[in-house]
């Protein structure tokens, strides 16, 4: 559009009366960015309904908690995505290196860090979710959550390492919002059982 020319917030050129064309994002790339959150609301959702039914069992027991819930929750998470990544551990390896902080000075850091969440998800399967490991966890995804800040307010685009690399997720606010959303889950465990 002409430099001289604004729009007129109807769509119209003021001058002329023709229709302007947007420059925004076209409907189709819209339609992609969508598809390519996919995978993970599947798996999000699955891992919602697989703490549902166990708060249910652990209803109709009599044994429901919510730490138990959440519990269940994040042994879930842990486990599903230590799984995704341990498919192609040198690919995601690759891939986390380009924006953890640690991963990006020791490479080897890419090749352990499936383990760790593998570690935590078995531990809190186990119902081992003492302070120590509820603090380490806690830890560890601010501290991978920190990585993903830096490269979204830099703005540069990446490959979401959170799934592996099968499953192709963007590196966008909704990665930061499960490296965070996590640790919150871990302060919550661990305000709950001080309270408790």
């Amino acid at each position: 559009m002409h430099p001289e020319i604004r729009q007129d917030g109807k769509g119209r050129c003021p001058l002329c009366g023709m229709a302007l064309v947007d420059d925004a994002v076209p409907p189709v790339a819209h339609a992609e960015e969508a598809a390519s959150y996919r995978p993970l609301i599947v798996v999000f959702l699955m891992l919602l309904a697989a703490t549902a039914v166990r708060a249910w069992a652990d209803w109709r027991s009599g044994s429901l908690s919510g730490t138990g819930v959440v519990s269940t929750f994040m042994a879930g998470f842990f486990l599903v995505f230590a799984g995704f990544k341990l498919m192609d551990l040198r690919g995601f390896a690759d891939g986390y290196s380009t924006y953890d902080l640690l991963a990006r000075r020791v490479p080897a850091y890419g090749f352990v860090y499936p383990f760790i969440e593998l570690g935590f998800g078995l531990a809190m399967l186990a119902g081992l979710d003492a302070p120590a490991l509820l603090w380490a966890e806690l830890g560890v995804m601010l501290f991978s959550g920190l990585g993903v800040a830096l490269k979204l307010v830099k703005g540069e685009k990446f490959q979401c390492a959170c799934l592996g690399t099968f499953l192709k997720v963007p590196l966008t606010k909704v990665t930061l919002v499960e490296d965070f959303g996590m640790a919150a889950l871990a302060g919550v465990l661990l305000f709950l059982r001080g309270t408790t």
